[in-house]
């Protein structure tokens, strides 16, 4: 362009003049803009690619009243997270549907409780437009840090902070079927056969392990309390818990875990124990987390949740909320969404 000399960074004004517009309708066009017809849309993005413009970000953000960003906050130590694959998954899942939105991810992790004010100072500095959050546990100060702020949040997992199960109006979410899951793979362990069924549970403030929990009972409302013993989600909590089952002395020929990480800490309690998996003690866990029940010997029959899918989900619910209320009032929010489940058998049970 005349006058621009060579290395410098081409202007708005130059993408104006190049498509034979104005600089207003070359911003609106350039920053996702409404309101300009279409041959001059084409003008202006043909203008931007000859000159290899890249848009200001902060013109962006003035003009769609979007920052581009979305933060994702797991309420789980930095530790948790990178030795546990459903995480993994779900962020890769959410990650995947940022891109193809054009849409930046800002990962927040919950060391303790002290990190709560820094997300909270974070959330309202107007850097993100939405966020994304799972693994609360019952107490956790999110819903209420984000209500406080008018941050649009969807959740992954059913919310346990309302009143109950149904109270769930203002509040978005992605959820496995828990508790339909859980009820299948104890039905099955039922129909081989299978008559003392134990539980390791996840942590119980914590929904997604009281509905696999309330799963279990659905089938077995009858079942020894002794049965029943608490994990926390890791391999060495499925130990512990495999390891309390047994010392309690009753007799035990399968074991339906809470994930797949529980099932092979219980998998290596037994095996020191002399029981042999599926002879003696059937074992199912919940997630198939590819990189846990398949490479588990043997390969463990388990409950599969779609983990990538649901953090697509809960990018497009939010995506959905955010256009709604862009177009002030005019759209709809999207609602929650729960997906459903199937068991996978494998040489476990």
């Amino acid at each position: 362009m005349p006058g621009q000399r060579p290395g410098d960074r081409p202007t708005l004004e130059a993408v104006a003049a190049r498509a034979g517009v104005s600089r207003a309708t070359a911003s609106r066009v350039v920053n996702g803009g409404d309101g300009v017809r279409t041959h001059l849309v084409d003008r202006v993005r043909e203008a931007v690619r000859d000159l290899g413009y890249v848009p200001n970000p902060a013109a962006r953000t003035l003009v769609t009243r979007r920052t581009g960003a979305v933060a994702v906050i797991i309420a789980e130590p930095e530790i948790r997270i990178f030795s546990d694959p459903f995480f993994s998954r779900q962020v890769r899942g959410i990650s995947k549907e940022l891109t193809a939105h054009d849409t930046q991810l800002v990962l927040l992790l919950v060391e303790d409780r002290g990190d709560y004010d820094r997300i909270e100072r974070y959330l309202a500095g107007g850097h993100v437009d939405g966020a994304l959050a799972f693994s609360l546990h019952t107490d956790d100060p999110l819903p209420a840090i984000a209500r406080r702020i008018g941050m649009p949040t969807v959740y992954g997992g059913r919310p346990g902070w309302t009143a109950g199960p149904g109270d769930h109006s203002e509040v978005t979410y992605v959820d496995a079927d828990n508790r339909g899951g859980a009820r299948e793979a104890v039905r099955y362990l039922l129909d081989g056969g299978r008559q003392r069924i134990a539980h390791i549970a996840g942590p119980l403030d914590q929904t997604s392990a009281a509905d696999r929990l309330s799963g279990y009972r659905d089938v077995l409302p009858d079942a020894d309390p002794a049965l029943v013993a608490e994990g926390d989600f890791t391999v060495a909590g499925g130990a512990r818990a495999m390891a309390e089952l047994l010392d309690r002395g009753g007799p035990i020929d399968a074991v339906f875990a809470a994930n797949d990480l529980m099932a092979t800490g219980a998998l290596r309690i037994l095996r020191e124990r002399g029981r042999t998996v599926p002879g003696d003690v059937a074992l199912v866990g919940f997630d198939d987390a590819e990189q846990v029940a398949q490479s588990a010997d043997p390969p463990l029959t388990t409950v599969r949740q779609d983990i990538e899918g649901m953090g697509r989900l809960m990018v497009r619910l939010l995506l959905g909320t955010l256009d709604a209320a862009r177009s002030d009032g005019g759209g709809e929010a999207p609602g929650s969404v729960v997906t459903a489940t199937s068991l996978v058998r494998r040489g476990s049970a």
